[in-house]
């Protein structure tokens, strides 16, 4: 009766394991049930061509990269000069989705911001996303030459994750 206590206790202790093993993953590397499977496909009107769409299709034979974001997304803001830095590089195309939002405000927000994409696709409702799996903005996938999803950022990219990451992602596939 009297060690009634080590109950609480034992349980306690084993709480703060859980605890102790859950802080040490990273929460921008949250496993995708997509990865290593084919990229879903889509047909979306494009952000600045209108009667014009953009798809998995056109990528085709290509590595290139697909990043979720909103002009209402303060992260995006965040990850955005990166984005643009990448594109003076030109590794591979980067495809914008912009994500439930107004194509007016996206459109906006790249002339006042600068636009990195080589294509933007308008997923006002949110459809696509939800097929990819989209947590929330920003998040960006690698896709291969076969259109599988080889890579999955959650959050946005950072010089770290660009550099340690996705750009030898990048060269193993493109070699």
């Amino acid at each position: 009766m009297k060690r009634i206590w080590l109950i609480p206790l034992g349980l306690f202790v084993v709480l703060l394991g859980f605890l102790g093993v859950g802080l040490t993953h990273d929460p921008h590397r949250i496993p995708s049930p997509l990865i290593g499977r084919a990229a879903p496909s889509f047909e979306l009107q494009r952000l600045n061509a209108p009667g014009q769409s953009v798809s998995p299709a056109d990528f085709k034979g290509r590595v290139w990269l697909l990043n979720v974001w909103a002009s209402w997304c303060d992260s995006c803001r965040e990850e955005h000069p990166l984005l643009l830095q990448y594109a003076h590089r030109q590794h591979v195309p980067l495809v914008g989705l912009d994500y439930k939002d107004s194509p007016v405000d996206a459109r906006h927000w790249l002339a006042e911001a600068g636009d990195p994409y080589d294509m933007v696709g308008v997923d006002a409702d949110g459809h696509v996303g939800i097929n990819y799996g989209v947590y929330g903005v920003p998040e960006t996938y690698l896709i291969d030459r076969q259109g599988n999803i080889v890579y999955k950022q959650i959050g946005p990219i950072t010089p770290e994750v660009l550099k340690d990451r996705l750009l030898p992602l990048i060269r193993k596939l493109s070699s």
